[in-house]
This record gives C-alpha cells, structure tokens and sequence, in this order.
C-alpha cells in the first residue's frame, strides 16, 4: 500500500515533457514556423483520399492531446495537423503571436494545401478558423476549403454559459492578465516571455471536476494494491497525456478571453482580422458541419451550432448538424464512440463532398 500510494503521488506530480504521437504513419514537418509547426502524417496508398487539415486547439495541452482524432481520420485521409510551439520554448526574438497570428497561420497553411483541403477544427480554434475561412471567402480566395468541420467550439457562449463562460463573465481583462499571466522563468528558451502556464489551466480543468479525477487515482492505487498492472496503466496513459501541459502567449490568451468568452464577437458583428471585419455571411463555397457532445459543459450544445447562423450563405443542403449522445467534450474526438460514431459522421460528409 506505502508502494501503490508513492506510485500514484509520483505520477500526478511528476513533471511532463510533450508526448510522442505514435501513430502509425510517417511524421513530415512540411512548414516550421516560431509558434507552430505543419505535421504531415503520410502513409503508402492505393488510391486517392480526401486531404484534411486537423486545427489543434492551442489551450493547454500539446496537438498530441488529438492522437485518437489523427488515428480515426487517417485510415481514409491524407492528415495534416498544427503541431502549436509551447511559448516557454519561443525566444523573445520570435515576436508576439495573438488571436490575428493564429488565424494568420491558419490561412497560410490552407494556401499551403491546396483548394481542395477539408479543415477540421476541434474546441478552441473554431472561432479563429471560421474567421480564416471568412476572410478567405471575403477575398475569393482559389483556397478556400471544400469543407469546415466545426467540433465542440465556443462560437456562441452566450447560448449555454459554461464555467469557463461565467468566470469570464465575471472577472475583468485586468484581472486576467493580472492573476493568469506570468513572465517565463530565466532557464527556458524564452525567458522573459508573458504567458499563461500551462500549469494553471490544467489546474483549471481539474478544478473542474475534482472528485472525478480523486476517484480515477484512487482506482489507479487500488490496482496496484491488487496487483492489476494493466488498469492502472490504462489510467496512467490517459493522465500522462492529459497532464503534459503547454504554455500559450499572454496576448493570445488574453484576445482570446475577450473575444470569445466576453464579447461573443463572431456573433455581435465586431470580429476583425488586422482591422478587417469577420463577415461568416461571406462563405459560400465552403460546406460546414458541426459537431457537439450531449454532455460537453466546456463547450456545451447550442455553442457551435450557432455557426449555421452565421453562415448565412451556404445552401442548407450544405450544411450538417451532428450531436454525439453520452459524451462530453473529450468523447466528441478522443476514444470509442468518436471512433465508432463520430468519426464514421466526419468521413461521409468528407467523402460526400471529395471528387
């Protein structure tokens, strides 16, 4: 029991570098870019598959928080994946990198890919990849996707107030920057850099839902107490994932507060790109599909669905709502049901769509 209860305190407190992706398939860094990095996942074919640019969400944890999403999508898709830089490794040379920065990339890289790239956004991205698809529209772009899926992202908190809603709500942008923010320390590479550690916001998540996380070690320490090696690893594995945390730069996170958790700005009309406004009603070329968990209280349902709405533009027989029965935010894209239900919703609209 003194053995087992080590064990479990070691691995909660034991520090976490980024995780390997172990999937079966070659890793290409196709563009390398200060703040992020395109991943091609390439494998040997026989015939030609829809290309699909994955947007990893830039909140706290590394793009490998996604493996299963890469893992269900590839079989039948040519992946590419933003693999986002933790900010403590960013000399302060690089510059800053804000909301306008990571919509910037986003363009960049569906330039990059082609017309006929289908983009998948998961959780926080989806407003900034909305705003890029829309600039792109605005522009005529010959790049515009064929295809946007949107998975459990804050478009519209207004809809169904979450807890990362209400303490936006609540606090003020100083308060954030003040409370949330911190230089990082002189032994990284980018010493000197405000940012928002990846530290607090697994310590948010897990304020969360606290008791589901005390109940998950406990049965972590009663397996190994039993000599069940392989349910505590199980356990394990998920906890090494969900522990390895990143730094984002204070002024990402900031925007990022404000745009989307305060103002709701895709929706009151006041989103802008580099002082350009975010007009959705632009995409036309583009379908959409959408995605939400039943149970998602971190993006919960209604929040992006509300995309439709603002997609004005696109033909209803363009458009797709999906929402996913028993999950919550991480069953959308990770683990068995998105594997066997959603994944299978994903692929048809795709496929449907590809020439």
């Amino acid at each position: 029991m003194i053995s087992a209860g080590a064990d479990v305190f070691t691995g909660f407190a034991e520090r976490r570098g980024k995780p390997a992706w172990n999937i079966d398939a070659t890793a290409t860094s196709v563009d390398v870019r200060p703040f992020g990095t395109l991943v091609h996942f390439a494998r040997r074919r026989d015939r030609p598959v829809p290309r699909v640019l994955l947007v990893a969400p830039m909140s706290g944890h590394f793009a490998t928080l996604l493996r299963g999403t890469v893992d269900g999508l590839i079989a039948d898709h040519d992946v590419y994946i933003t693999d986002w830089a933790d900010a403590r490794d960013v000399p302060l040379g690089a510059g800053t990198f804000d909301f306008d920065d990571y919509v910037a990339y986003v363009i960049d890289w569906l330039r990059l890919l082609g017309p006929d790239v289908h983009v998948i956004a998961v959780c926080q991205p989806v407003p900034a990849v909305l705003s890029a698809v829309a600039i792109m529209a605005a522009e005529n772009d010959p790049a515009q996707p064929r295809s946007m899926v949107l998975m459990g992202g804050p478009i519209d908190v207004r809809v169904a107030p979450t807890a990362p809603v209400e303490l936006a709500q609540k606090q003020s942008l100083e308060w954030f920057e003040r409370e949330l923010t911190m230089r990082v320390p002189a032994w990284y590479p980018g010493a000197g850099r405000l940012v928002y550690p990846g530290y607090l916001q697994l310590g948010a998540f897990v304020a969360m839902h606290p008791q589901r996380h005390f109940d998950a070690h406990v049965e972590i320490f009663n397996a190994l107490v039993a000599g069940d090696g392989e349910t505590a690893a199980k356990r394990r594995a998920f906890y090494d994932e969900y522990q390895s945390t990143m730094d984002i730069t204070a002024e990402f996170y900031v925007q990022t507060v404000d745009r989307i958790f305060k103002r709701a700005a895709l929706m009151d009309g006041t989103m802008t790109w580099r002082g350009r406004a975010v007009e959705p009603a632009a995409i036309r070329r583009t379908a959409l599909m959408t995605i939400e968990g039943e149970l998602d209280d971190i993006s919960a349902p209604g929040q992006t669905y509300a995309a439709h709405a603002l997609c004005s533009s696109i033909p209803a027989e363009r458009k797709r709502h999906y929402l996913q029965p028993g999950v919550g935010h991480y069953g959308i894209f990770n683990g068995q049901r998105y594997r066997d239900e959603v994944e299978p919703q994903i692929a048809a609209f795709i496929g449907a769509l590809s020439p």
